[in-house]
């Protein structure tokens, strides 16, 4: 035979009062009696006239109330008080806000309660056990004393609390207290409750929690556990607090998801949620159902979306972590390739790669020039400006917005030309892929038509920067996926390198058999050769034959004429 269940509602009011009454009425229509505190800095004369004469509503005696002080736990006390004067006969009595929405009907709820009558539904979870309070403090809510506000007096609440650590202050539980912590909502059977309002030691308990910090969430927890014959330690609301312990709120796009999860009431309902409130609670239908709530899809949710809201997606900079070094979830949002030396051995060599590999395929990106997008486009994706000026202002910004912009892999050409200023971002970027020809930026010298003053003051600045870059490369942080070739290497078998660079780029692509169209490097020796005997060393070509040549003909001049 199933119990009968008279059900008591505590609603604790203090904002947005046209939204809690009609939080109250649902409850009293539902078949519910209501206890109601209205917080005494609230204007109550319009809910208080709403009710007049409506038997099922009592108003209990008003208190000021604060967040996180023990005149929570009295309002809470009052109104308990005030219901069980009203109706004797409750058996059991939930604790709601005015934003709490019921999502089932009221009879689906005494349905669940009357199917274990004796149960308190009550999150309580020992204080020792690390981890369930957000962004606050653990035991020492208890141990120390807390006689500040700790939102409107932080500074003094922060250094009472390092005082009696320094001091090395500890209260003394009252006996046979063993503090816990959870959800300020619940369902206690009125037996249990009573019990917590009638002990012979509420005055020491009361006097006790008056200095712990957030005693609403910690009061009835603990003193559930020495009165309560059977816990289930979950509270029947769905409440949910984001990374700092504040609770999120509850809008209309999220009426699926309320839906799914069975649950019987969710706060923090945004008074603006007009279609929650017309879509909850569900209709009555012709038989209760009193098959449990079933948060915890929601749950994992909402921690995905917390974990989000901390994290924010790879790659993408948020005010929060931006710009400080290493604050970001991931450095860029995708993989993304960077080919250096290449267009200076193979002129053309964007268009020949672009249909070989699955990539957009840039120019060089960071020509102090021109921003060199594909195709020669005067905007890149997601409209991104050529301007070089633009571009040198934020250049992290400008590449993680390129990958992030477009659903390809972006690909682009780079030099010891190039701006340099991303040399340690792109080298400790797990999602690099760099494929480096070093000094490969001599070839396009070779056919100069510069002073040679002129063309030995640029290398010696490119053979600079490429060394500083190097000296990145070869580091112990370097997270970036990079084959690297001296020139020399490079020319000796450049088949085998650019399909090892193909592979880096695209694992999927094609080997490719004939190489692009090459520069001429017939006057490379030469180049070298003069290069250092005009007392620059070339360092970065590697085996390069750049010998003497032939003693010349009887009458024709060498090259170092």
């Amino acid at each position: 035979m199933t119990a009968q269940v008279r059900l008591g509602v505590v609603l604790l009011c203090h904002a947005d009062l046209q939204v809690a009454a009609r939080m109250a009425r649902i409850w009293a229509d539902g078949g519910a009696r209501v206890a109601i505190h209205v917080d005494a800095r609230s204007d109550a004369g319009g809910m208080m006239q709403a009710f007049q004469g409506d038997d099922r509503v009592v108003f209990a005696p008003r208190r000021r109330c604060d967040w996180g002080r023990f005149n929570l736990v009295q309002a809470t006390q009052d109104a308990a008080q005030a219901l069980f004067d009203r109706w004797p006969d409750c058996t059991h009595v939930y604790l709601a806000s005015g934003s709490c929405l019921p999502l089932r009907p009221i009879s689906d709820m005494t349905a669940f309660l009357a199917a274990d009558p004796d149960r308190d539904h009550i999150e309580s979870v020992s204080a020792r056990e690390a981890g369930w309070a957000k962004g606050g403090l653990h035991e020492e809510r208890f141990t120390l004393f807390h006689p500040f506000d700790w939102q409107r007096r932080r500074r003094l609440f922060d250094r009472s609390v390092r005082l009696q650590r320094r001091l090395g202050l500890r209260r003394r539980l009252p006996a046979g207290v063993n503090p816990h912590l959870g959800s300020q909502w619940w369902c206690l059977t009125a037996t249990t409750l009573r019990a917590i309002l009638t002990d012979p030691r509420r005055a020491e308990f009361d006097r006790f929690f008056r200095h712990v910090w957030i005693p609403d969430e910690s009061y009835f927890q603990t003193l559930a556990r020495r009165h309560s014959a059977r816990i289930e330690s979950r509270s029947l609301t769905l409440a949910q607090f984001d990374h700092k312990g504040r609770p999120y709120l509850l809008y209309d796009d999220m009426a699926s998801l309320l839906a799914e999860s069975h649950c019987f009431v969710a706060r923090k309902l945004w008074p603006g949620a007009s279609g929650l409130l017309q879509q909850f609670p569900t209709r009555q239908v012709a038989l209760t159902d009193p098959t449990p709530p079933r948060p915890d899809h929601v749950d994992r949710i909402i921690q995905r979306w917390a974990e989000r809201r901390v994290t924010g997606r790879p790659g993408l900079h948020m005010q929060s972590r931006f710009p400080r070094k290493d604050a970001e979830n991931g450095k860029t949002a995708g993989p993304y390739a960077v080919l250096q030396g290449f267009s200076d051995i193979f002129p053309g060599y964007e268009g020949w790669l672009a249909p070989r590999v699955a990539a957009q395929v840039h120019g060089h990106l960071f020509d102090p020039v021109q921003v060199q997008f594909a195709d020669q486009a005067a905007f890149g994706p997601g409209a991104m400006s050529d301007s070089p000026a633009l571009r040198d202002h934020d250049p992290q910004g400008f590449l993680t917005s390129l990958i992030r912009y477009s659903a390809r892999m972006q690909l682009f050409q780079f030099s010891a030309r190039d701006n340099q200023a991303l040399n340690w971002y792109m080298a400790t970027d797990p999602n690099a892929r760099m494929a480096v020809v070093t000094g490969a930026w001599l070839v396009p010298l070779i056919d100069s038509d510069m002073p040679f003053d002129d063309i030995r003051r640029i290398a010696a600045i490119l053979q600079r920067a490429e060394l500083d870059q190097l000296k990145v490369l070869q580091s112990n942080w370097v997270r970036a996926r990079i084959l690297r070739w001296e020139l020399g290497d490079f020319l000796a078998r450049p088949l085998d390198c650019l399909n090892a660079a193909l592979h880096l780029v695209d694992p999927e692509a094609a080997p490719v058999t004939d190489l692009p169209a090459m520069r001429d490097l017939s006057g490379l020796a030469a180049l070298l050769r003069r290069l250092r005997n005009s007392g620059l060393r070339p360092r970065l070509g590697g085996d390069l034959d750049i010998s003497p040549p032939p003693a010349p003909s009887k009458g024709k001049p060498t090259d170092d004429d």
